[in-house]
Parts: C-alpha cells; structure tokens; sequence
C-alpha cells in the first residue's frame, strides 16, 4: 500500500492524486458494477480526505442508488470512483484500473459474488463473499 498514488481517466480530462494508504482491491460483482463498467468492478478505497483532484473539469458524479454515486469521465466515460453519499462518510472507492502503475496493490477479496454473471468463474483463491458482511 502506497502512501502517495496517481491517477486518470482514459482522456486526462479527470487525474488525481491520493496522499494516504490505499486499502487492498476487492472485486464487486453486483448488477451496479458490472452495468457501470461492462464486467466486474476492481476498486481499492482510500480517506475522501487524502483524494486530490488535480483536473477535475469533465468529473460527473451519477446517483446510482438512494446511498451512493459514481464519478466518471463526462468526456470518454472512464468509470472512476464510488462513494457512499451519507454525510459522514470518510471514503471514497477509486476504480483500481485507473491507478498509474506500480501499485503495489493485490487482489483480496471478491464480493457481492452472488451477483456475478455467468461467462465467468472465479478461481483466483481470494476470499469470497456472496453478499456484503457474509
């Protein structure tokens, strides 16, 4: 886990920088994530607090649910972040594909796996989970 990490979507017009920890990449299989990004979702998480935005100009945030949001590229459509939009909330997931290499991040867990669509199995041997807190 990094303490200092950038990133971008796939035309630059969103790059960002998060000056703090990343946690491990969890992959969500939930109907959300797959119809947002065309499979399942990679993401890591860090404290909204250590999110930089360095460019931010074509940033869109669509409410997804009644509890969160995601950000994309409003240009080229790079599925970007998610977050929960309670007010207390402290973090931010950021899509781990849009993360400049290295990470150093690995792979750890698998969730919302009873979502999961059928032209895939999961063999990696990373944890899974068929709903969140199970």
């Amino acid at each position: 886990m990094t303490a200092y990490s950038t990133g971008r979507c796939l035309c630059g017009g969103v790059t960002y920088q998060v000056n703090g920890p990343l946690r491990e990449v969890w992959a969500c299989h939930c109907a959300q994530c797959r119809q947002t990004s065309g499979n399942f979702v990679a993401a890591t998480n860090a404290r909204r607090a250590d999110l930089v935005f360095l460019s931010d100009a074509t940033l869109t945030w669509f409410p997804s649910s009644g509890t969160a949001e995601r950000g994309f590229c409003q240009r080229c459509g790079g599925n970007l972040f998610w977050r929960r939009t309670a007010p207390d909330n402290q973090t931010i997931s950021i899509m781990a594909g849009t993360l400049d290499p290295p990470t150093g991040l690995k792979l750890a867990a698998h969730i919302f796996t009873a979502g999961k669509s059928d032209y895939y199995d999961i063999a990696d041997g990373a944890p899974q989970h068929a709903a969140w807190g199970t």
